[in-house]
């Protein structure tokens, strides 16, 4: 589903009106007219307006990548809608740590999946030519994205990225959980990605394991190391593969099944 299908970000707009928008055939920005809007149940003078002054204003927002406006009006369970049309230009992030509680644990690495190609920043430096220390600038670089994808990463990986590395960001943050569980995925992210059928090249470590590689690795086993970098990376690589069908599904029951509903 793309923005240009959504009216929900205007004042005035809620799921049922937009839905009523799409049976009428207004379903893209370019196919609005306010009289046909003004004969939908629930747009009265007043919402009509809103919706001209969002359409007039949207596509230029839109060509000039600016993310930040469209979340700013969507509803934070509609942030899914932003995926299709920045999808390219997302950064996918994952991170691993010594802990649960971001005051008193470290991050230990960072991978960021982009446009095909992963990074890792790795506390410390690493042991190998593709690990980069994991540093504030370094962070924001490889997270200067239009849209951050994470999965649990609004309650874990970005309070643990602030408090650590005083990391900060105004990009919208799309949390794959959520989605999910609309969908009813629940679980984490291991679990959801078996239910769906998406494999792993390496068999399933847990955050305890994650904690125990570090710890081998600081006590002098690089193999470790990379083996936590490895499966970090593939966190990332699959969190790219799930929103895709996520953003597929919700597409479906959400735009198709309304827009198809009132023929």
């Amino acid at each position: 589903m793309r923005l240009e299908n959504s009216f929900i970000g205007v004042r005035g707009v809620g799921e049922a009106t937009e839905q009523r928008l799409w049976q009428r055939g207004v379903t893209r920005w370019a196919d609005y007219d306010p009289a046909v809007a003004r004969d939908c149940r629930g747009v009265g003078a007043t919402t009509a307006d809103r919706i001209e002054s969002f359409v007039d204003e949207a596509p230029e927002r839109l060509d000039d990548r600016d993310a930040a406006f469209f979340d700013q009006r969507l509803p934070s369970s509609e942030r899914w809608r932003l995926y299709e049309d920045f999808r390219d230009e997302a950064a996918f992030f994952d991170i691993e740590t010594t802990g649960l509680d971001e005051h008193r644990d470290s991050v230990t690495t960072v991978s960021v999946h982009r446009d095909g190609e992963t990074r890792t920043l790795v506390n410390g430096g690493g042991t190998q030519p593709d690990h980069e220390p994991l540093t504030r600038e370094r962070l924001d670089d490889a997270l200067d994205a239009p849209l951050l994808v994470t999965f649990n990463g609004i309650r874990f990986d970005q309070p643990f990225l602030e408090t650590s590395l005083g990391w900060s960001t105004e990009a919208p943050h799309l949390d794959l959980m959520y989605p999910c569980k609309r969908l009813g995925l629940d679980g984490g992210l291991k679990r959801i990605e078996q239910d769906v059928g998406i494999d792993r090249d390496r068999p399933d470590i847990s955050g305890r394991d994650a904690v125990r590689l570090w710890r081998e690795y600081q006590g002098g086993d690089e193999s470790s190391l990379e083996t936590l970098v490895s499966y970090n990376r593939e966190d990332t690589v699959n969190l790219r593969r799930l929103m895709d069908l996520v953003g597929e599904r919700l597409h479906d029951e959400v735009f198709v099944a309304a827009r198809d509903g009132g023929k």
